[in-house]
């Protein structure tokens, strides 16, 4: 059994969905370029990615969880952008 748990990408993705959709007024703030939205949600990617393993984060797994949230936050407007258009 290890002790140092690994965040795998089906963990990461359910984790940070469940953090977008917790956080609505923040993905909202983002998308009206409101200061501190990115921030917060950020920080609990971080803080939910954290509570999921049971231990801190090292520098590239917080940049992983960044990185992700920004591509599900892309994805976010792309479907609101589509179906305006449509």
């Amino acid at each position: 059994m290890s002790s140092n748990p690994v965040l795998n990408d089906s963990d990461l993705n359910e984790i940070l969905i469940n953090v977008l959709s917790q956080n609505r007024q923040s993905v909202v703030g983002l998308f009206r370029n409101e200061p501190g939205s990115w921030g917060h949600l950020a920080g609990q990617g971080v803080v939910a990615c954290r509570d999921h393993l049971g231990r801190g984060l090292t520098d590239s797994e917080r940049r992983i969880v960044w990185d992700r949230l920004w591509w599900w936050i892309n994805q976010l407007k792309m479907g609101l952008i589509s179906e305006s258009e449509e």
